[in-house]
């Protein structure tokens, strides 16, 4: 009989974050405690931190008499989740050009890099992902840990809306909704001419082009296996 080592909270908490944001567990996926706990091999107490913590940040509903799913965003919360990036990510790439390295630079070039080479396979799902990237690093590396906290939650905030309302978001397209490759390019360009307010602007910009392509019809999905998701086998009966 294999031997299973037994993961953290933490771990089951990372590995449930990166499953979401790359789009393997849809917006409105309900999580069931006890399929969970098959799936990561552990029991349904160390599950339910995990998904308390999630519900904290907004990626998982937890629902009274009904457990938890995967965050379906309104059309309300999306909007306010894009006024609240165009206040800040202004002034996050403003002090992130104040102390940028090249390396840095070079992170983001390559997160681009990566996005275009996703779009070109139609792997729309981890273009989506990739973009998200480059916002969080220039929050990373901005050094304005108030704002970046708040960032990186909005950012997994907008994966999922832009899962549920995007517009042919699994179509490699290049004026699919999500973080378009030009702008960033553009974004990269203001950010190596050191122009803090250029880049302002452009960002500002970029995430009003990004709201206006919404389109808040959303599709359903049918519903993710957990255990092969999670790499766990299913308990034999």
């Amino acid at each position: 009989m294999s031997e299973f080592v037994a993961l953290t909270e933490n771990e089951i908490y990372e590995r449930m974050v990166a499953t979401i944001l790359d789009h393997r567990l849809p917006p409105g996926t309900k999580l069931i405690e006890e399929k969970l706990a098959s799936a990561f091999g552990v029991s349904r107490t160390r599950i339910r931190p995990v998904l308390v913590r999630l519900a904290n940040e907004q990626i998982v509903t937890l629902i009274p008499n009904r457990g938890a799913m995967v965050a379906q965003p309104t059309e309300k919360e999306a909007r306010e989740v894009f006024e609240v990036r165009r206040m800040i990510e202004p002034t996050l790439i403003e002090c992130f050009i104040a102390s940028a390295t090249a390396d840095d630079i070079a992170v983001l070039t390559q997160c681009i890099n990566d996005e275009e080479a996703a779009r070109a396979t139609g792997d729309m799902r981890r273009a989506i992902r990739l973009s998200g990237d480059f916002h969080l690093h220039i929050a990373n590396a901005s050094d304005h840990q108030t704002l970046g906290r708040i960032l990186r939650e909005l950012v997994s905030r907008t994966s999922l809306i832009l899962m549920t309302y995007s517009d042919n978001h699994l179509q490699a397209r290049a004026e699919a909704t999500s973080c378009g490759c030009q702008e960033h390019r553009a974004l990269l360009d203001a950010i190596r001419l050191r122009d803090a307010r250029e880049a302002a602007r452009l960002m500002r910009e970029h995430l009003a082009q990004l709201e206006a392509q919404l389109r808040f019809t959303a599709t359903e999905e049918a519903a993710p296996d957990l255990a092969s998701l999670f790499g766990h086998p299913s308990t034999p009966h």
